[in-house]
């Protein structure tokens, strides 16, 4: 481990324009579950998978249903930042971060402070009116029962989080590639790298070093300049800035 840190280090020495590539195991040290692993919510018993749940199709057919899971699964607002995120946004202030790209919809890398962040599947923190566009936040969501309707119009609220059979938006994939294709370092963490087509975005990385910090190993561990198994967080906080 000491030996990987020590090689960590060089890496986040030499490069200037670093892109940090994270999944679900970034925000489980703040005691966010995850969804893949022997605990994680895909692995619960539910009335219905929680991958239908999660889909299009279910909100349109079974919206009721659909936020009962969402709220009781998906809304934490207690979670704080943890190492990790904290320690990538002092690497961007540092001016060698230049995006972080998530999968996760909490929203703690931009309350840890990061600017510039990619959110893949969107965020709970942001919710629409589906007929007059108006915006609520994730507490109000939490806040009411059933299916949550517009105070202006009555439509029905949904959250700006991606589901299944939906496509992901194309402003933040295409800043997306243009980071990653730029950058002279990926650091690809707490992620599985099996959820398409975010994984897919790896492919457009050609710079320098490829690193990566999962706990489990993972399909392109063979492709890495370095792999580190072990907590994201605890990782990064032994990294010097």
């Amino acid at each position: 481990m000491n030996n990987n840190i020590k090689e960590l280090q060089k890496v986040i020495d030499e490069c200037n324009k670093i892109v940090f590539f994270g999944g679900a195991g970034v925000s489980t040290e703040s005691g966010i579950p995850d969804f893949r692993s022997v605990d994680g919510l895909y692995n619960q018993s539910y009335k219905y998978p929680p991958e239908e749940i999660l889909s299009h199709t279910f909100f349109v057919h079974n919206t009721e249903e659909f936020y009962e899971f969402y709220r009781d699964k998906m809304l934490c607002f207690t979670a704080k930042p943890n190492n990790a995120h904290l320690f990538l946004c002092g690497l961007e202030n540092a001016g060698k971060l230049s995006a972080v790209i998530t999968q996760n919809i909490d929203g703690l890398h931009q309350m840890a402070g990061s600017k510039r962040v990619y959110e893949l599947h969107g965020s709970i923190h942001r919710n629409y009116c589906l007929c007059c566009g108006a915006f609520y936040d994730g507490r109000y969501i939490a806040s009411t029962q059933g299916i949550p309707h517009c105070e202006k119009c009555g439509g029905i609220i949904k959250p700006d989080v991606v589901l299944y059979e939906e496509g992901l938006d194309d402003k933040i994939i295409k800043d997306s590639v243009t980071a990653i294709a730029d950058a002279d370092c990926m650091i690809i963490a707490g992620t599985s790298l099996t959820v398409y087509p975010a994984a897919g975005l790896i492919r457009y990385f050609n710079g320098k070093y490829l690193v990566l910090i999962n706990k489990s190993q993972t399909l392109v561990d063979s492709k890495a300049d370095l792999v580190i198994n072990a907590p994201v967080g605890e990782v990064l906080s032994q990294i010097k800035i």
